[in-house]
């Protein structure tokens, strides 16, 4: 399963419409609605925002929207795409701006589901997905003389947001993979003789 980390967009133009595909990481339903009424008030100018969402671990909550197209046609194609990308955490919502010209059902279908496919072939190009890792987050205090032994401790571990603040200690956060938090904790705990517990 993998998660979205950056937002990425693609654009097209169909029989006379503009479709802007865009895809958002997203780690709740809250989050999935701020997003949403986000993009309508940004592009208060356009005639649908569509989207579709699959959050948690397991893709437990899904959601989706047609926005005013005809039942079927927009929400449901987008939602099925995402859910055929192994993917989770993730919101797209696909904005058009009417050109005059009428799609159809099949149309509308195909418009919005291959714009949910593009971007997300855009995204797999772009490395904007990772795995999804369950991760846990530490934080510690440090003297300085121990700061190089951590800092190369650190490379034998995958470490995610890491942050340093430099005072009268360094104090250091950042998450980790669960299943390594105890032999990191370990390590950690050994290096400073047991002086630093995370």
């Amino acid at each position: 399963m993998k998660t979205l980390i950056n937002q990425v967009s693609f654009e097209e133009s169909i029989k006379g419409s503009r479709f802007y595909s865009e895809l958002f990481p997203c780690q709740s339903q809250a989050q999935a609605k701020e997003i949403i009424k986000e993009q309508k008030e940004k592009y208060s100018d356009s005639t649908h925002v569509v989207h579709a969402f699959i959050i948690g671990k397991n893709c437990e909550i899904m959601g989706m929207s047609d926005d005013g197209e005809p039942s079927g046609t927009a929400g449901r194609p987008v939602l099925d795409v995402l859910k055929g990308h192994q993917c989770t955490n993730i919101l797209i919502t696909i904005t058009r701006w009417f050109g005059g010209t009428l799609l159809g059902t099949g149309g509308l279908v195909k418009a919005y589901g291959g714009g949910a496919k593009k971007v997300l072939e855009k995204a797999d190009s772009e490395n904007a997905f990772e795995e999804l890792i369950e991760k846990k987050a530490f934080s510690f205090c440090t003297e300085y003389n121990l700061y190089k032994l951590i800092k190369n401790l650190f490379s034998d571990f995958q470490i995610y947001g890491l942050k340093e603040s430099f005072e009268s200690q360094i104090s250091i956060s950042g998450e980790i993979a669960v299943n390594a938090f105890d032999e990191f904790a370990e390590k950690i705990k050994n290096l400073s003789n047991g002086k630093i517990l995370l």
